[in-house]
């Protein structure tokens, strides 16, 4: 499968249908000589471009339309402009990002534009009680937009265990709970205001269970809890929460009936992939879905400098996701 993209590294890429074209919205990797860590210093991004094509045809141009936001653009923000998100609502389009503050912990922030291709004005502070990495915006039917969050290790979302949105540093670096009856930490979840730029609710965190037991995954259960990369879409009236699950590499989904969850654990979307981190989306484009990821190998498996990539993805007769067409 060849990248979508090759003028530039590219990665964590959001997909999005705007005006009847896809929009694309990833991080931006560019060369460093920060050595590999586990809490992700190397993926020091500085910018975000936005990308566009009308149809997935392996012939059809992707254009680029350039730097839309920087990190010297942002006043509150030290460095590494990580995975962004975009959306619309009532002629705006809104690009939300994490990065970190001048403290180095991270926050998210917002930046408005009037056309899906940028450019973006940011706001000049951080959403308030923002915290961690990886914001992913869905706009229910109804209206209701809803941001989900959090990523653990260099993401920072295990600091977070006090509740309230303490910050709590003896948990930096790359650690989580573990131990025999101890539940994995969840994502989180929060209401966004009709103006699309503050949270209209508490922060909360999402439960995600066992089918065979109907409780929280365990914390050592690494194959199936959550570790990152937060996605929601929406098919047959079901909500479908996928993450990847970072040090085991497999991109996974869990079902619901709200966009609060809980979730129920239902099975993995990709295998893993050349390179360290997976980061996807899911959308419907042209009456098909696809998912959109990343991985290595047109850099020759260099880890911070990684490539978007697409596949079609299916549904059978009960609503799993699969890989090939059902019969």
């Amino acid at each position: 499968m060849a990248p979508l993209i090759t003028n530039i590294f590219t990665a964590d890429p959001s997909a999005h249908v705007f005006e009847g074209k896809l929009f694309i919205y990833p991080s931006h990797d560019r060369e460093t000589d920060i050595k590999f860590n586990d809490d992700g210093d190397q993926y020091d991004m500085v910018d975000y471009h936005v990308f566009s094509t009308e149809s997935l045809d392996p012939a059809a141009p992707v254009t680029d339309h350039g730097v839309v936001l920087r990190a010297e653009d942002v006043p509150w923000v030290s460095k590494q402009l990580w995975a962004p998100d975009a959306a619309y609502k009532d002629g705006r389009y809104y690009l939300y990002f994490p990065a970190r503050d001048k403290q180095g912990v991270f926050r998210i922030g917002v930046a408005v534009g009037d056309r899906p291709e940028g450019p973006f004005t940011p706001d000049p502070e951080p959403i308030r009680d923002s915290y961690s990495i990886d914001p992913a915006v869905f706009v229910d039917d109804d209206g209701r937009a809803y941001m989900y969050f959090g990523g653990l290790w260099g993401g920072q979302l295990q600091c977070y265990q006090k509740g309230n949105g303490i910050f709590d540093p003896e948990w930096l670096g790359p650690r989580e709970p573990s131990g025999e009856g101890v539940r994995a930490l969840g994502p989180r979840v929060a209401r966004l205001a009709d103006d699309m730029r503050q949270f209209a609710s508490e922060v909360k965190e999402i439960s995600i269970l066992a089918p065979e037991t109907g409780e929280p995954i365990a914390a050592d259960d690494h194959d199936r809890r959550f570790f990152e990369a937060a996605w929601m879409h929406k098919y047959d009236g079901k909500y479908y929460f996928s993450y990847s699950t970072g040090d085991t590499h497999y991109l996974v989904y869990a079902v619901g009936d709200s966009p609060y969850g809980p979730f129920t654990y239902a099975g993995r979307i990709l295998e893993p992939v050349l390179g360290w981190t997976t980061h996807h989306s899911i959308v419907e484009f042209h009456g098909r879905w696809w998912l959109f990821h990343h991985d290595c190998e047109l850099s020759g498996g260099v880890d911070h400098l990684r490539s978007v990539k697409v596949k079609e993805i299916f549904y059978d007769k009960d609503g799993k996701i699969v890989t090939e067409k059902p019969e």
